[in-house]
């Protein structure tokens, strides 16, 4: 038995803590008998000296079993898999991904975030289906993903309680950004899942926390590592982050680029792509198919034959939403009052003929002050405002051409949006060699 002010003094030194401190530490967090003071400073000293691979574990592990943990022994015929994104701008993947996955043979229970700051949030985005309910008890949450194959809902307070109140006061001590710290928090929630398989989708680029490949290669490392230190098998993606993923930027219009990519009305290559990527390296980890071409072709024949379709709006209905959203969408989302053409003004368009880069966190805190984000935690989003029909980066433009949709409270509020949109590109008189999508894989 350790005083909290030993722990910290040996990791403040650049000790490493052992397994039974570590533990005393998250218990100290779950039963208060460590002060927010203490987990803040012993939370810097992990900040400033980092952590060996075997306490970023050990950290994990004690996390994970803070609260109670799914098992899914004896009670499916599959495995269950996962995947993880270290969050952008227009990044859906989420909702189309777990029902193909699901379609695919695996069992998906995604437990997902709100979004905060410039990123967008996959609970955020459910949330504007009238009646869907993202807080179900954990029975509910084991029973639908045995009879469909997968749901998408929000964390649990039964899940990893530790994290919630490291996490807060992480938030207000700078320390957000220690990479074994987010390797804890992202691995502990998700392994309470009771996980088989991982796939992690580490967002890299202007619009991705991670900026470049050497931060985001040692954040995927870390949870690769620590992951398969923790018995679940993980592979990282590295995938392009420099422009909004799709079409769309937006709770709602976000879900109506889903539906659309789930019916075939319209599929936006990019995304398509990065969604076959990582569907790819969940079925192969998950040991459903032999290699990529298969996974693809399984992948794709979710979409064809309509049965990913079919287990999202299961899933829909299941957790609260209409029966009817995939036939009638209009019916139940919603419609900003201003819609307007973002039009390519002439001064900018002197710059050059094609769209050779984004600011895209820009672009993603043009939503959050258009209402659709969250500057703090308790803020309430305005589920329809955003971005749609937007150009991908290389397209050839001249002065006049809409290359965005604003969605607004008001005509001002638009106008000021778009301006900040503008703003955020950058033109080029020669066409542009774009970013792969898959940077790197680490497994």
């Amino acid at each position: 038995m350790y005083l909290p002010q030993e722990i910290i003094k040996l990791k403040r030194n650049g000790g490493q803590l052992s397994t039974a401190a570590i533990q005393q530490f998250v218990n100290g967090l779950t039963d208060g008998s460590f002060s927010e003071g203490q987990i803040a400073a012993l939370a810097m000293s992990i900040y400033l000296n980092g952590m060996a691979t075997e306490e970023t574990v050990a950290l994990t592990r004690a996390m994970r079993d803070s609260g109670a943990v799914l098992n899914w022994r004896g009670k499916l015929d599959g495995p269950v898999v996962d995947k993880h994104s270290t969050g952008g701008v227009g990044d859906k993947v989420s909702l189309m991904l777990a029902p193909m996955v699901a379609a695919c043979g695996a069992y998906v229970p995604m437990i997902a975030g709100r979004g905060l700051g410039h990123t967008g949030g996959t609970v955020d985005k459910l949330e504007t289906i009238p009646g869907y309910s993202c807080t179900q008890p954990l029975e509910k949450i084991q029973a639908e993903v045995a009879r469909l194959g997968c749901v998408i809902v929000g964390q649990s307070g039964e899940l990893a309680p530790a994290d919630r109140r490291l996490y807060l006061i992480r938030d207000v001590t700078a320390t957000v950004e220690s990479i074994p710290l987010i390797t804890a928090s992202i691995l502990s929630k998700k392994l309470a899942a009771g996980l088989d398989v991982l796939t992690m989708d580490v967002k890299i680029g202007s619009g991705a926390i991670m900026k470049n490949i050497d931060d985001a290669s040692a954040l995927a490392t870390s949870i690769v590592n620590t992951a398969k230190g923790a018995g679940v098998p993980t592979q990282a993606l590295l995938t392009d982050m420099n422009e909004c993923l799709g079409a769309t930027a937006g709770n709602v219009l976000e879900v109506l680029e889903t539906l659309d990519y789930l019916t075939g009305k319209y599929r936006e290559p990019r995304l398509h792509q990065v969604t076959l990527e990582l569907g790819a390296s969940m079925l192969q980890l998950a040991g459903l198919q032999p290699d990529k071409a298969s996974a693809i072709a399984a992948l794709e024949h979710s979409l064809s034959s309509g049965k990913a379709a079919e287990i999202f709006a299961k899933m829909v209905a299941a957790l609260g939403g209409p029966v009817d959203l995939m036939e009638k969408p209009e019916l139940y989302l919603g419609t900003a009052p201003v819609v307007q053409d973002i039009v390519l003004p002439a001064e900018l368009a002197g710059k050059g003929q094609f769209l050779a880069a984004s600011d895209t966190v820009a672009v993603g805190m043009a939503v959050v002050r258009l209402g659709g984000g969250r500057a703090h935690p308790a803020q309430v989003i305005d589920p329809v405002v955003g971005f749609s029909d937007v150009k991908p980066l290389g397209s050839k433009v001249a002065a006049g051409d809409v290359i965005a949709r604003v969605h607004a409270a008001s005509v001002e509020a638009a106008a000021k949006a778009s301006s900040e949109y503008l703003a955020a590109l950058t033109l080029s008189a020669d066409a542009v060699t774009l970013s792969p999508i898959v940077h790197k894989i680490i497994d």
